[in-house]
């Protein structure tokens, strides 16, 4: 078995290739690194040190459409901060399940902290941080207050308890 490393590339279908340039340059803060006009593409660098790469195909007018799932690692500041950011900049911040939201979703089984939202195509997209707890697969799918609440020295159970209801 070859150990896998990292991903390198995730490409997807779009049907507006400038806007969706523009939404993962200006919005998702993404460097562009090459476009290929001749093939309708675009390509962004992924992280500093340039590991990994996003492509965006032209599809056309096509009635068919595929939605996919990108996640991009970034710092829990930079997760916590996400719903007001997206919202400036005219984009719905959503939870796990697709509802508004105004704080990250904490997948407990990883844990990683996570802000969804979509792009102009309807792609599902997330910012992400893997947290350093301990996985608490038993805590399932919980709000980001709710688990730094249940993360603190003495939980306030009663403060947890409206977390839960918010």
């Amino acid at each position: 078995m070859i150990p896998v490393q990292d991903l390198v590339q995730v490409h997807l279908s779009v049907t507006d290739l400038d806007r969706s340039i523009a939404f993962y340059r200006d919005v998702v803060g993404l460097r562009l690194a090459h476009i290929e006009s001749e093939r309708r593409a675009g390509f962004f660098w992924i992280g500093a040190d340039r590991s990994s790469i996003l492509g965006l195909w032209a599809t056309g007018s096509t009635p068919l459409r595929v939605t996919s799932h990108a996640a991009f690692r970034v710092s829990l500041p930079s997760v916590v901060a996400a719903p007001r950011l997206l919202r400036a900049a005219g984009i719905a911040p959503l939870d796990f399940d697709g509802r508004s939201t105004d704080q990250a979703t904490v997948l407990a089984w990883m844990p990683a902290a996570s802000v969804f939202f979509r792009d102009p195509d309807g792609h599902q997209l997330a910012f992400t941080a893997v947290l350093p707890d301990e996985p608490r697969p038993e805590y399932g799918i919980v709000p980001w207050r709710m688990w730094e609440l249940l993360h603190s020295a003495v939980p306030d159970w009663e403060a947890v308890g409206a977390a839960v209801r918010r």
